[in-house]
């Protein structure tokens, strides 16, 4: 059993239950034999009688009055020819049992009344009178025919689950929403809160609660202030650094041919660090969610198709070649820039490191999963793969594996940074695995439009 609220639930239930029952139990097998009413019964027909006989029917009438007040039994008696002997007008059901006919009980709750008897007994005249008893209801009522405590063993289990259930509720519904909370917060929702109770609730699990929230706006602070820092530093770097190129065109006009070289590395430096800027605007724009993003449906083959033929363009001297290759597709609905920005920081980051002479594939296929219906596209390459331990680590900013490596790419760590962020702020997924046969596979997962299909392209 996974479930924290039933284990609980029902581990209280049971508990409780048990205990109310041999609680029923145990009351049962100590209480006092409960048949002395009934032992007396000819001793009570014995006295109305006699009170009828000394003062008539105000007399049996005062008596059996008294005897419903102090004992809660209520009593008729009959003389010989059918005649109540205080003079009072029976119910059918009396009148029933007086003829001879066994009490009957019409529905379940009629089964729950109190038992009725009847006693018949001779005088010394030889007159037969008859009694009819209806016994108190307290007790009978509660055990239910023939002393069974039925009707308690279900009230008190019904009672005693109500009782389970609410505690149960209240113990693990803090939990259930530090629960949904948190997988907010780990899906990207930095303004994710558990809703703690401001007041009234004092335990250890609304505090926790408190903490959590506490956490979530610390953690949500920490992240706009890192993403409003990355943004403004950006920002301030662009104004230098198109002075720099500004001063470096300038230069590069009235330099002489023994200084070209050293002006060219510092425009390449200074290309470098534009694209850096530019790419860490970008993440700054994807962090801050999905406010401007427009998305429309388009289709992932001509985009790929696109990415495809470009970066085979942009890898020449290397022999690599690129091919997209897949079936009718789904289409989808994102913004177009940043799925090619996300395709393409893939398919080049594939192009760098795959071995010299190798194809690039990028395979096209349409799945059904449990959300929905699914595009997905895998990017293979020929490299040397990746650690394992470091197949989640490549999407995080300026992770590197190689220091040197990447200054000879020219890379910043950046590309799969920003192409796992806007594959997921389309609610999609990035991962990665290696090869058996050597090289790395990326696989980006985006959710289709349903009923929307485009034939392959021939």
């Amino acid at each position: 059993m996974k479930s924290l609220f039933l284990r609980i639930f029902l581990s209280f239930w049971a508990a409780q239950a048990l205990f109310v029952v041999l609680a029923i139990l145990v009351t049962i097998a100590i209480r006092p034999a409960r048949h002395t009413v009934e032992n007396t019964a000819p001793q009570i027909l014995a006295e109305v009688v006699n009170a009828y006989q000394n003062g008539g029917e105000r007399g049996a009438f005062d008596y059996e009055e008294e005897l419903h007040r102090t004992q809660g039994v209520r009593g008729f008696v009959f003389d010989p020819t059918g005649r109540e002997l205080a003079g009072r007008m029976p119910p059918p059901w009396v009148e029933e049992i007086r003829r001879g006919g066994a009490p009957r009980h019409r529905g379940w709750i009629e089964s729950l009344l109190p038992p009725r008897i009847s006693r018949q007994a001779l005088t010394l005249d030889g007159k037969r009178y008859t009694l009819v008893l209806e016994l108190p209801p307290g007790r009978t009522a509660f055990f239910g025919p023939h002393d069974i405590p039925g009707l308690g063993i279900f009230i008190a289990v019904i009672s005693s689950g109500l009782v389970c259930y609410l505690l149960a509720w209240s113990m693990t519904s803090p939990v259930a929403r530090l629960r949904r909370a948190a997988q907010s917060l780990a899906a990207g929702d930095l303004t994710a809160r558990s809703g703690a109770p401001v007041r009234g609730r004092r335990d250890e699990l609304a505090e926790l609660m408190r903490d959590f929230d506490r956490m979530a706006e610390r953690i949500e602070g920490l992240v706009e202030s890192q993403s409003r820092l990355l943004k403004d530093v950006s920002h301030e770097l662009r104004s230098p650094l198109a002075r720099l190129s500004v001063a470096l065109g300038l230069a590069q006009q009235r330099a002489g041919p023994e200084i070209e070289a050293s002006l060219k590395r510092i425009e390449i430096e200074a290309d470098r660090l534009n694209q850096l800027i530019q790419r860490l605007l970008t993440i700054s724009r994807l962090e801050s969610g999905t406010d401007g993003i427009h998305k429309t449906k388009l289709s992932l083959r001509e985009l790929v198709d696109h990415v495809a033929r470009d970066a085979e363009y942009e890898t020449p001297g290397r022999g690599c070649r690129v091919s997209a290759d897949g079936a009718d597709e789904f289409l989808v609905e994102g913004d177009p820039e940043l799925l090619r920005s996300a395709i393409e920081n893939v398919v080049r980051n594939a192009t760098r490191y795959t071995a010299e002479g190798t194809l690039v594939e990028i395979r096209l296929e349409r799945q059904t999963t449990s959300p929905g219906e699914e595009v997905v596209i895998r990017v293979l390459d020929s490299g040397p793969g990746v650690p394992s331990e470091a197949l989640e680590r490549i999407f995080q900013p300026f992770y590197r594996l190689d220091d040197a490596r990447n200054r000879q790419t020219g890379g910043a760590g950046l590309g799969l940074s920003i192409a796992d962020r806007a594959v997921r702020l389309h609610g999609g997924q990035l991962r990665a695995s290696n090869r058996p046969e050597g090289g790395l596979e990326v696989e980006i997962r985006i959710p289709a439009v349903s009923g929307f299909a485009l034939p392959a392209h021939s």
